[in-house]
């Protein structure tokens, strides 16, 4: 099996995933744009060979790379990155050399653009928020008259919380509207709740074999505009409408031997059209890998491995194990310059073996995840959540949440 990988040495632990398909016998041919001298040691490892090109959004160059992979080692069998930013260019080769274990790009729009996601929540029965393609000064005039203020705005394509705005007055999108680039935006209404997730890994035919739920204790929109800490945690999807209601977006979706990541609000309060405090409407959808060390707080809540469920899903179509919930786990970074109570070193004296992993933030991911973090696990929610007040507790007494 021929199995293309893009960018596997970004981000730092996606070598994981090669490494799990080499072990099996797969030739793993990375395409990246690191010279091969900077590659880490486990990612030079885990490749049977690497192709660079100066950037991997040359596309002309990406699809030489994998020309010369043909003429070396044989039909491709999959094209992967588990990379939001490459997701475009994996379909693109997909649907150029005839590559039928993915999305093609012709198929791609309901997985890139977050309207026609939100058309295809709706066509589940799960709810969404209203919202407007900004096209002039008038859809956006038109639709705050229609659901008022606050509103957000982001990019219909866009990647994470990047030009992700809320605006919370006439004065605030007028600015907007006179600074904004060429980008197409999408404008919602705010809803007050709090983002959750549904990440997991199916089969060829859309069987779960692994999930869990992410739940963000802060706002990534406000983690990157306003610079603040970054913490959430996974907990049981079990006995959890989140399993439900992540099934029937499975199935909405090509979700097809993928690993997945759909993400949701859950409601802080009532609002009208939408639901009752508590419920979940319907958010954005990623087929790729969670961010963020969701892949090993998956691993830690279960004592699994996901790369190597991953890597069978692909070789074999199958899971090996039958995975069952251990542990919450969490995730809390800090930011430079802030004060905090306690210093790092007190911090990895005091957690002790709870602590699972602690490590710096690549410069280029540290807006949304914070510059260090600190991952951790428990046996409930009360402590977890005690720990996370721990390491994020300011100098002057204040806590994060």
């Amino acid at each position: 099996m021929n199995v293309v990988f893009i960018s596997p040495h970004f981000p730092t632990y996606f070598y994981n995933f090669c490494d799990r398909l080499k072990k099996r016998g797969v030739h793993v041919l990375g395409i990246g744009d690191e010279v091969y001298d900077h590659l880490s040691a486990q990612t030079k490892a885990s490749l049977t060979e690497y192709y660079r090109v100066d950037h991997l959004d040359d596309y002309e160059a990406v699809y030489r790379a994998c020309g010369y992979f043909i003429s070396k080692y044989g039909r491709l069998d999959w094209i992967e990155s588990e990379n939001e930013y490459w997701l475009e260019l994996e379909a693109t080769l997909r649907s150029d050399f005839n590559v039928n274990t993915g999305t093609k790009i012709e198929h791609m729009g309901e997985m890139k653009y977050k309207s026609k996601m939100k058309d295809v929540y709706r066509r589940a029965g799960i709810p969404v928020a209203r919202y407007q393609l900004l096209y002039c000064h008038e859809d956006a005039y038109d639709f705050t008259d229609r659901v008022g203020y606050p509103i957000v705005v982001k990019p219909d394509n866009g990647v994470g919380a990047s030009k992700t705005y809320k605006l919370e007055n006439r004065e605030e999108l007028d600015y907007f509207l006179a600074t904004k680039d060429d980008t197409l935006y999408i404008m919602e209404e705010f809803v007050n709740g709090h983002v959750e997730t549904f990440d997991g890994i199916t089969d060829s035919n859309k069987n779960i074999l692994i999930c869990s739920n992410h739940v963000m204790l802060h706002s990534i929109m406000d983690t990157v505009n306003f610079e603040t800490d970054m913490a959430f945690f996974s907990q049981s999807v079990e006995d959890n409408d989140i399993r439900i209601i992540g099934e029937k977006v499975v199935k909405a979706f090509d979700t097809r031997s993928r690993f997945f990541h759909f993400e949701f609000f859950r409601l802080d309060s009532d609002k009208e059209g939408l639901g009752k405090k508590g419920d979940l409407i319907g958010l954005e959808v990623n087929m790729r890998a969670p961010g963020a060390y969701m892949p090993d707080m998956i691993n830690y809540a279960y004592d699994e491995d996901v790369y190597s469920i991953w890597a069978d899903m692909l070789v074999f179509d199958r899971c090996f194990s039958v995975p069952q919930r251990k542990y919450y786990v969490g995730y809390a970074s800090r930011r430079h310059g802030i004060d905090y109570a306690y210093t790092h070193d007190e911090i990895i004296a005091m957690m002790k073996d709870q602590l699972l992993l602690e490590t710096e933030i690549a410069p280029s991911l540290a807006a949304a995840m914070g510059n260090h973090a600190y991952l951790f696990r428990t046996v409930d929610r009360y402590h977890l959540e005690e720990w996370v007040r721990t390491i994020l507790r300011r100098k002057d007494g204040t806590e994060w949440f």
